[in-house]
Parts: C-alpha cells; structure tokens; sequence
C-alpha cells in the first residue's frame, strides 16, 4: 500500500520540492475585509506583503474538514495510506479539521490508514518536518515507523525568527500597543521561537545585523551536528536578508543543505512583511 504525504499550506514548502516528492497541500484560508482568497492558490504572499504595507490587514482561519474528507477518502478509494503532518494545533484549528475529517471517514472505511501528526511547528519548521517526511516514504520506511520519525523530527524542531515590524504582531495579539510602539521609535527587533507550539518571544535586539548574529548564537546555543542539517530559511518578502543569513551560516557551521522559500499568507499574515525567520534540528 503506497503512502500519501499531506500537509498544509502553512508548511510554507518551494512548490518544486513538493512535486518532487509528491507532496499533496490543504490550503488555509485568508482574507481582506470580505474577500476570501485561498492560501498559495488564489493569493501569494507576495502580493498580500504589498498590500500590507500600503495598510491593509488580512485575517485568516483555518482549512475546513470537508476538504480534509475529501482527500483523505480519495487516498482510500486508491487503496492508499495517508499521513497528514500539520500546522501547530495552538496556532490554528486546521489541525482539529482532519481530526474531525479522520472520524467521518472510518465510519465508512474503518480500516483506513490515515495518520496525524500534530507537529507543534509552523512555517518552514513545519515545512522540514514534511520533507523528511516524505524522504522517509520515499525510500519505503513502513508507515508506523514514518510516523514515528516524523514525531520525533518534529519534537526537536527549532523555530527562531525576528519581525521588521512589531505592529502586525500587535494586530494578532503578540504584542501590547505600547511594546509596539516603542520597538517601531528605537527600532527594536524581537527574536522569538516556538514552544510547546507556541509564538513565545525570546529576547529584543536594536537592528537587523545584530538580530542575524544573535540568531547565529543561538543556532550554536541549541543545535546539533549542524554541518549534517537541512536548514530552512524562510522570510516575508526580504530575500536579501535570507541570503544574509543563509551565507552567515554557510560561513559559521559548514551547513550546505538548504531550502529557503518565502513565508505564505497563512504565517505571513500576522508575521508582516520583512519577518526572517531560522530553522533547524536540536537532536
């Protein structure tokens, strides 16, 4: 029984790579005032970026479990296992969607094999978790032990990532006005990282220089045989900064594996435009 590698469009993977590696992709939803568009189909990111800095502001809410149905009961259908590797469930309610899509599904066909794996990741974090994954599949692992790598990748998945403009995360709630306010005047740029799937801020820096070398300290700080590591690097419209920092690190720790692609709407919505962000292995 061959298996299926489904994520979400929050994943932020290059679409070459998802081809590739016959990665299949649920796209979140995202909107303007009303207008509905659908995350990497019907808006890319970087015209939502544009627009964000001419002043608008996008919403977005997560994918629907009739989409989730959908798929999962044409991977039966095929005679196909599937294994779902989603967006961090305490930063949307997509993840719930194919749980809920999951139990639809075995009321018709209970011995399906469809697997969910909650990665507590976002963005390329969540995207590396699904290359692997499907690396894995690729090389025709059994589906429990794809399963049980893709937890333990995921586990040990470090998200760093800075902000050009502390007002979008004050528009999600990440920020108080006042923080924002003062970061905008002094040029203040957070680091923050993920944990327990969670946007946590770590600590404040003044500049984007500085910013890039503290995210190096911090990659030696917590990873692990990085010269080994597939490096994600994604950012919100600012490849000049991600090739900055893809060269600082090629240059610090030898890494020579990388895949950089720009943030979707899904992330970039509340991130903004210039957000860089880091990701890697720490076991």
């Amino acid at each position: 029984m061959s298996i299926k590698v489904l994520t979400d469009s929050a994943a932020d993977l290059p679409p070459s790579l998802m081809q590739e590696y016959g990665i299949e992709m649920i796209p979140l939803y995202v909107f303007e005032g009303d207008k509905e568009y659908l995350d990497g189909i019907t808006l890319q990111s970087d015209v939502m970026f544009e627009a964000m800095r001419r002043g608008q502001v996008f919403k977005t809410a997560q994918a629907e479990p009739a989409a989730f149905k959908e798929r999962f009961l044409e991977y039966v259908k095929n005679g196909q296992s599937c294994i779902y590797v989603g967006f961090s469930s305490e930063l949307s309610a997509t993840f719930q969607s194919a749980v809920i899509a999951r139990e639809e599904v075995r009321e018709l066909y209970p011995d399906c094999q469809i697997e969910l794996v909650d990665t507590k990741c976002a963005s390329m974090g969540q995207g590396l978790v699904v290359y692997h994954t499907a690396k894995w599949v690729k090389e025709g692992l059994p589906l429990a032990e794809v399963v049980e790598k893709t937890m333990h990748c995921a586990r040990h998945m470090e998200h760093i990532f800075t902000v050009d403009d502390l007002e979008y995360l004050y528009r999600g709630g990440r920020v108080s006005r006042t923080t924002a306010m003062i970061g905008g005047i002094l040029n203040i740029k957070p680091i923050l990282h993920v944990e327990k799937g969670r946007l946590v801020p770590l600590e404040r820096v003044r500049g984007k220089n500085k910013v890039i070398r503290r995210m190096l300290e911090i990659m030696r700080e917590r990873g692990r045989n990085l010269k080994e590591q597939t490096i994600g690097i994604s950012h919100g419209d600012d490849l000049e900064s991600a090739n900055k920092l893809m060269e600082a690190i090629r240059k610090e720790f030898g890494c020579h594996d990388f895949i950089m692609n720009p943030i979707g709407c899904a992330v970039g919505a509340h991130a903004g435009p210039g957000t860089l962000a880091l990701f890697f292995q720490n076991a």
